[in-house]
């Protein structure tokens, strides 16, 4: 019995000791933090969860709304200003999605080359998080604006079609047309 016990805790103790990080792999990629989808989407100006609040609280999206605009039943002069909210919305977060790559592979450079201070990591993240917070602002803000041009019964429809059910809240929306 103390035989099998041994064995037993050596085959933990080895199985911990060779246990693969769930980082491997990810040292090849040209920015560290970001994946190839991420990189995709900040190149393409893309959302990536980031209005995920507004999304899930009954505050549709430009680009998700041009795509259901014939279900939603959007008039001509509906489609054209979601589809100027989404211009302008792509407009502002591709330089920023450019800007957020560039900083993020400015400090993936300085861990890589070992020139990483305390000063330029504090300096480098608080570029970082004030790009973060202006790409998400962007993305949000034109889900408010693009919520502004539906009418009721299109909000009502909005979350059902995107599969959301239909108790997405939307008593706290201010409706102008």
């Amino acid at each position: 019995m103390k035989s099998i016990a041994a064995t037993i805790g050596l085959s933990l103790v080895a199985s911990v000791a060779f246990a693969k990080s769930p980082y491997v792999g990810l040292q090849t990629r040209p920015i560290k933090a970001l994946s190839e989808q991420q990189v995709a989407d900040l190149k393409e100006g893309r959302g990536m969860g980031l209005a995920l609040t507004a999304e899930l609280n009954g505050y549709p999206g430009p680009a998700h709304v041009l795509e259901l605009a014939d279900q939603l039943g959007l008039s001509a002069e509906q489609k054209a200003r979601v589809q100027n909210l989404f211009d302008a919305m792509k407009a502002e977060a591709l330089p920023l999605g450019a800007k957020l790559l560039d900083q993020e592979a400015a400090l993936d450079r300085q861990f890589a080359d070992r020139s990483i201070t305390p000063e330029s990591l504090k300096g480098q993240t608080d570029l970082i998080g004030v790009t973060q917070a202006e790409l998400r602002n962007t993305h949000l803000k034109y889900h408010l604006r693009t919520a502004q041009i539906l009418t009721p019964d299109q909000m009502q429809r909005y979350p059902v079609l995107r599969g959301y059910g239909s108790a997405a809240p939307t008593q706290h929306r201010h409706h102008m047309q």
